[in-house]
């Protein structure tokens, strides 16, 4: 029988704020960035202090082990990032060199653009000479997915709702990409498309749809927007709404108080800890809004649930 085990993959960060230069080059495949870009970012890690982002990944696939030992499925649960160590190309080598033959392969990315979860599947089939794989490419329908954000949101509006006295609505978000990583080539060619439909990267589709399958689960949210957060410094458009120009909308109806929600994260890192902790609590308060968001996924286990159910699915396939 093949050895089997299990790959998860997720974007990396630095573990100083001296290593961010080479760890933005790797982002941006090499591209230069103006010094000035360089410096906020560093900024911005200066007042989280760290990203956890390795560490809480590293926890998830502790989690995913265990879950996965329990239901009588024993197997290692490797992890490898495309931005920073351990890094992916490294860790299929290290798969190798352990004698696996088969590995199901989950990006902890749940929505699929072809730009952002191709480029983690092409760094693993790059190295994976022999060594057979099943990569997910999306799982951002996954009922546990919307469990598990589900899980977290209720909390926090029912400490919100109590503090007000009445319904406090929620705010999706994920990611922004840019336009250009989202249009086929003939869309690209031609008036760019900021919310993708049929027959282009599914990304913007998929995250509205986790966000909407969050707010099905909980019956208390009588109302709920969607933006994309983060949008990024490089040339061109990024897909949109924004959060500001959501926070605007929002403030403009006169809501006061609102939670925040990222669907498109597993984990803390700094996307969430400035983005949304800082940068857009402070634009809200500046509307007059108070922003919350509730605790992020991180430790789980509903998320090492669905998680294990797609290793699960992959390993299967690859018997099969």
């Amino acid at each position: 029988m093949a050895k089997q085990a299990v790959l998860l993959l997720a974007h990396g960060t630095p573990e100083t704020i001296d290593q961010i230069p080479e760890y933005l080059r790797n982002v941006v495949s090499g591209r230069p960035l103006p010094q000035a870009v360089i410096e906020e970012i560093q900024h911005r890690y200066s007042l989280i202090g760290h990203s956890p982002l390795t560490e809480i990944t590293m926890e998830q696939a502790r989690l995913l082990e265990a879950e996965l030992a329990a239901s009588g499925q024993p197997v290692h649960v490797y992890v490898g990032m495309r931005n920073w160590r351990p890094y992916i190309p490294d860790v299929v080598r290290q798969m190798r060199a352990d004698g696996v033959e088969e590995a199901a392969v989950i990006c902890m990315a749940p929505q699929n653009s072809r730009t952002s979860v191709g480029l983690y599947r092409r760094a693993v089939e790059a190295e994976a000479g022999g060594l057979r794989i099943d990569f997910t490419p999306a799982w951002a329908h996954h009922p546990l997915l919307a469990q598990a954000f589900a899980e977290r949101l209720r909390p926090a509006l029912s400490v919100l709702s109590a503090e007000v006295g009445g319904p406090v609505p929620v705010l999706f978000t994920a990611h922004s990409v840019p336009c250009r990583t989202v249009q086929t080539p003939a869309a690209s060619e031609g008036q760019p498309r900021l919310w993708p439909g049929s027959g282009v990267d599914p990304y913007a589709e998929e995250a509205k749809r986790t966000a909407a399958m969050v707010a099905a689960l909980v019956p208390e949210i009588q109302r709920w927007w969607f933006a994309f957060q983060s949008q990024g410094a490089s040339g061109g458009p990024w897909i949109g709404p924004s959060v500001e120009s959501t926070l605007d909308s929002i403030a403009a109806e006169g809501v006061k108080t609102l939670v925040l929600q990222p669907i498109g994260f597993l984990c803390d890192h700094v996307e969430i800890l400035f983005d949304v902790d800082h940068l857009f609590r402070e634009y809200a308060a500046g509307l007059g809004v108070r922003l919350e968001r509730p605790e992020s996924l991180n430790d789980s286990g509903t998320l090492a649930k669905a998680v294990a159910d797609l290793a699960r699915q992959g390993l299967a396939r690859l018997k099969g």
